[in-house]
């Protein structure tokens, strides 16, 4: 990305407060999920699971996501998007600290179907809220960009990992978990809703309303579009970096190895969205998720078929490189499709289908893994899903870079 546009962005200091404010807790999120990847690894040994029960605590954590992400995008539409990101910031929290006490594995995924609520609630509110208080013309860096707070997040859970959870246990691990709960009181006072949102308060419409026009002929396309390419990017996302330290240990590392080395998978994460972040105004929405996405299509099966300590970082690299940014483009993309008064509930939608894809992939490695199913298979699975998330933008998405998403749209989208 080129400094001059950097700089542009910034110039504002309300789009500064913004990104800066949202993209903490984006990255307070990102950092509670990375955790659970390394926290699993450690209750495997620790409490002897197998690796169905790995992949049914990360698949509840999914499943959380996907009932927060429905009602929080809905909630948005009606009372705010800056009241429900504060909400459900805390809601993630709390139940993050509250992990740490868990005495059994049935209250352990408990506790992370609400963390999960949270967490899948305030992330499509926070790019709505973002999407929406900046220029068009900047609309699609500013979300990549706040995704990018989301490498941060994980650096920051690998960091944890690495140097916390080998001293001192995965209980201080969750523990930390709990800090962002003080970062939603000087939220509160942060941030505003955003100026779209605000203008168009007196005409809100009822939730029923907001689900048929979500579905009505001018975007029913753009909503099915959306879903498949939520569901795709989710389930291979959640279905195999959930899974990395763990399959690094299936691979012969030790635990410890094997967080040095997703720490370092991780780092590719940066890259990957700053690039995505300046291409993605350059050449638009749709160049960057389908190019991304092949490319990590085919990281995925050179991931799966890595027979090399060199060739596995490699293909971790690139694997991380080119799916975040992927990710980025998507939450620049989704919002950019629906029309203020509904924004948020489509938005919110879409992320909750996704979600299910993230209850299917790491439940399914699990399954996959405990009955012995090689590697390279599965990650043969993953490379059919995002080839199919990668056709489906291409062929029928409508490109939105630059267009106004409140003006009228033709019925025939």
């Amino acid at each position: 990305m080129s400094e001059s546009s950097v700089i542009e962005l910034f110039q504002n200091p309300k789009h500064r407060k913004l990104l800066l404010s949202a993209g903490l807790s984006w990255l307070f999120d990102a950092m509670d999920v990375g955790l659970v990847s390394f926290i699993v690894a450690a209750l495997s040994v620790d409490w002897g699971l197998g690796a169905e029960q790995v992949g049914l605590l990360t698949a509840t954590n999914s499943v959380g996501m996907a009932f927060g992400a429905a009602a929080a995008g809905a909630l948005a539409d009606q009372y705010g998007r800056r009241a429900v990101l504060l909400w459900t910031l805390l809601l993630f929290s709390v139940a993050s600290g509250l992990s740490a006490l868990a005495t059994s594995f049935t209250l352990l995924c408990i506790l992370r179907f609400v963390a999960g609520f949270g967490l899948g609630g305030e992330l499509p509110v926070a790019s709505t809220l973002v999407s929406e208080s900046v220029p068009a013309k900047d609309r699609g860096r500013a979300i990549v960009l706040l995704e990018s707070f989301w490498a941060g997040g994980w650096i920051l859970a690998a960091l944890i990992a690495y140097f916390v959870i080998p001293a001192f246990g995965w209980r201080m691990a969750f523990a930390i978990g709990a800090l962002p709960a003080l970062y939603a009181i000087y939220l509160r006072r942060a941030i505003e809703d955003s100026p779209r949102y605000v203008a168009q308060r007196g005409t809100k419409p009822s939730f029923k309303e907001r689900v048929a026009s979500v579905w009505s002929a001018p975007y029913r396309r753009s909503t099915i579009t959306l879903w498949i390419l939520w569901f795709t990017v989710v389930f291979s996302y959640y279905g195999m970096f959930l899974w990395l330290p763990t399959v690094m240990v299936l691979k012969g590392f030790g635990l410890v190895k094997s967080f040095q080395y997703v720490f370092i998978i991780t780092l590719a994460q940066l890259p990957g969205y700053f690039t995505a972040a300046y291409f993605i105004e350059k050449f638009g929405r749709k160049f960057v998720l389908v190019s991304y996405l092949l490319m990590t299509a085919v990281s995925a099966i050179w991931f799966g078929n890595a027979g090399t300590e060199g060739m596995l970082l490699a293909a971790g690299i690139a694997l991380s490189f080119f799916n975040l940014g992927a990710w980025g483009a998507m939450y620049a993309y989704t919002p950019e499709l629906y029309p203020t008064a509904v924004r948020s509930t489509g938005v919110g939608f879409a992320a909750a289908f996704g979600r299910v894809g993230g209850v299917i992939g790491p439940y399914l490695v699990g399954m996959m893994v405990a009955r012995g199913v090689a590697l390279a298979t599965v990650f043969i699975v993953f490379f059919i899903a995002i080839v199919v998330g990668a056709f489906t933008v291409w062929r029928f998405g409508l490109e939105t870079k630059g267009i106004d998403p409140d003006a009228p749209r033709a019925a025939n989208n």
